[in-house]
């Protein structure tokens, strides 16, 4: 049984939330909210628990008013210094400037949280909450997750930290004590892994019912957005990337790019992928279904007509490909990201003479 387990507790589990500057409000009174819930719930005939399981705090450096990144104040309740042990720690999503995140920041709170973490707090984070955690050390060589947007900054700034952006969830540590989510809202499936963990799956389920919370049970691969690296300095390379762009859709694209930069076949492909990351071929496909997805979302064209308008004329290659690079199918994207017929704007009527 995972330690701090309610069940085993006759009070709850202090829970420490993270006030910075750099943190994001809606991140940061997101869990306060969710994780305070149970005093606001209705009653449920399945409640095992007569007391909230949890208790919340705001912490920061030093209490009262902090202004954090959207410039929005919020009130630290204590201040860490005056906390010699917490049960869960959660540093909420941060916001990093064009300078990305500048280590040495917060050296009193990262000291904390490795003292914290020795008297057995978990660690956990929410999103780019995870640039302060890993300033402590703990996570080097233990897998975690970050928002997919900020994955190559995290990894300059980490590189002993396997990243894994597409992930939803990583729960890590030889006490499942580092406890990481990925891009943005996916901090709902934080607070209802936590919950489930240590109040139990009723509780969490009847807390994902009453905020109309969802698991990202399909993982984050659907929602990220290809880009190719392009800060290669490989100008051959580039120039290639730059033709492709905007002529992916043509038959035999690597051929033709090949040709483009006068390399041979061997050269070409291994200078492209040193530079990019990925092959070639898989770099053309990256490419295709990221139009794709857009076509699936805007258009209401059939999916065997996209196929064959990225580029593929056996539309069942492209599903299976499509799939392999998202984790949906075609048809089951179009109705997630598709906006819905009540969210789209109606058109004005003229209003009647007389």
């Amino acid at each position: 049984m995972p330690p701090h387990t309610a069940s085993m507790r006759s009070e709850p589990l202090h829970v420490s939330l993270v006030a910075i500057p750099e943190a994001v409000m809606s991140t940061l009174s997101g869990i306060f909210d969710v994780m305070n819930a149970f005093a606001m719930m209705p009653p449920s005939g399945n409640a095992r628990f007569h007391a909230p399981p949890f208790r919340v705090e705001i912490v920061g450096l030093r209490p009262g008013s902090l202004e954090l990144a959207s410039h929005v104040p919020v009130m630290v309740q204590r201040s860490v210094v005056a906390l010699d042990a917490t049960d869960i720690i959660i540093v909420p999503s941060i916001l990093l400037g064009p300078e990305g995140w500048k280590k040495g920041r917060h050296p009193e709170l990262v000291n904390w949280l490795r003292a914290m973490h020795r008297r057995g707090a978990l660690l956990c984070s929410a999103c780019s909450g995870i640039f302060l955690l890993a300033e402590t050390g703990l996570f080097d060589g233990m897998d975690a997750t970050v928002h997919y947007g900020y994955a190559r900054a995290f990894a300059a700034a980490f590189p002993a930290v396997p990243i894994h952006p597409e992930r939803v969830l990583v729960i890590s540590g030889k006490r499942e004590d580092l406890v990481s989510s990925g891009a943005s809202m996916t901090w709902h499936d934080l607070v209802l892994y936590l919950i489930g963990r240590h109040a139990g799956a009723t509780e969490a389920q009847a807390v994902a019912r009453f905020f109309a919370l969802q698991w990202h049970q399909d993982g984050l691969a659907p929602y990220i957005v290809f880009e190719g690296r392009n800060d290669h300095g490989d100008l051959a390379v580039q120039a290639a990337q730059e033709w492709i762009a905007a002529h992916f859709p043509v038959a035999n694209p690597l051929e033709e790019m090949i040709r483009r930069t006068g390399l041979t076949e061997r050269t070409f492909k291994r200078r492209f992928t040193t530079a990019t990351g990925l092959s070639p071929l898989a770099y053309v496909q990256r490419l295709r279904i990221e139009d794709a997805k857009r076509r699936l979302e805007r258009t209401e064209a059939s999916v065997d007509e996209i196929s064959w308008q990225i580029g593929y004329e056996e539309s069942a290659f492209f599903r299976r490909l499509f799939k392999r690079v998202t984790g949906l199918a075609p048809g089951a994207y179009r109705r997630r990201f598709k906006i819905p017929d009540y969210a789209r704007p109606r058109l004005q009527t003229a209003p009647l003479d007389g």
